[in-house]
């Protein structure tokens, strides 16, 4: 008889997840309508520098001064961060669901994601994430982006990461093929409104995975992104 690995761990992103999208395109066109910035040029500059900002080797400072403030503006840099910051908004359902998997169900929460180091700590502190998540693993301090490898590698292998037969992400199919080949049993689901009618039933230790409603126009859980839910059979380190 097979030998069912019990879940312990969930793996999350946050942009997608728990909360929108920190600083993509929608954003940035919002800012540069606001702002009255030409698009092109500024998006230009975002994308020669995106990379390296996230990956923590550019500060907001250095980022703001390649793709916004490389000339003089009407505006200030304390204006354009106010509005950078203020586009992150939560998915509470599904902090919500997390954080009950999380209690009911005693697990670890782990969060990977690609983010600029101020933008993440914000998102940390302005939410609480830190009140439910066990550990980040984000490409601003440990130097290193999604969907390359070492990044996951790195989180499988975080100290306060139990063994593990469970996650849940926001991240495209190509990469949950590669997340296979470490190891991780991949189920791959859509959000829909107004509930989440085909969720994968792991076992969690529940009889019923709890629903999910979409939450207003502000805040509600994006129908077109994935969330997958996969567990690892590393060993305990």
């Amino acid at each position: 008889m097979k030998k069912t690995i019990p879940f312990t761990t969930l793996f999350l992103d946050i942009g997608g997840v728990l909360l929108t999208n920190g600083w993509d395109h929608h954003a940035r066109r919002r800012a540069a309508t606001t702002f009255k910035l030409e698009w092109a040029e500024m998006e230009e500059r975002h994308q020669l520098n995106f990379a390296t900002f996230e990956e923590g080797k550019l500060t907001l400072e250095e980022y703001l001064d390649r793709v916004v403030f490389h000339h003089r503006r009407s505006f200030t840099r304390a204006q354009f961060t106010r509005f950078m910051f203020t586009q992150s908004k939560p998915y509470p359902e599904m902090i919500d669901l997390v954080t009950q998997l999380k209690v009911r169900c005693g697990l670890k929460i782990a969060v990977v994601s690609n983010e600029a180091r101020e933008l993440n700590a914000y998102r940390i502190r302005k939410f609480k994430l830190d009140k439910f998540v066990d550990s980040f693993v984000s490409s601003c301090f440990v130097h290193i982006r999604k969907p390359g490898a070492d990044i996951f590698r790195l989180a499988l292998t975080s100290p306060s990461r139990a063994p593990s037969r469970s996650s849940i992400s926001k991240t495209r199919r190509c990469s949950f093929r590669s997340l296979k080949g470490w190891g991780f049993e991949v189920f791959f689901t859509r959000i829909t409104s107004p509930r989440a009618r085909n969720w994968p039933r792991p076992d969690f230790g529940m009889t019923k995975m709890p629903s999910v409603k979409a939450g207003n126009a502000n805040t509600r859980i994006p129908t077109n992104k994935g969330l997958g839910l996969s567990s690892s059979r590393c060993s305990r380190r």
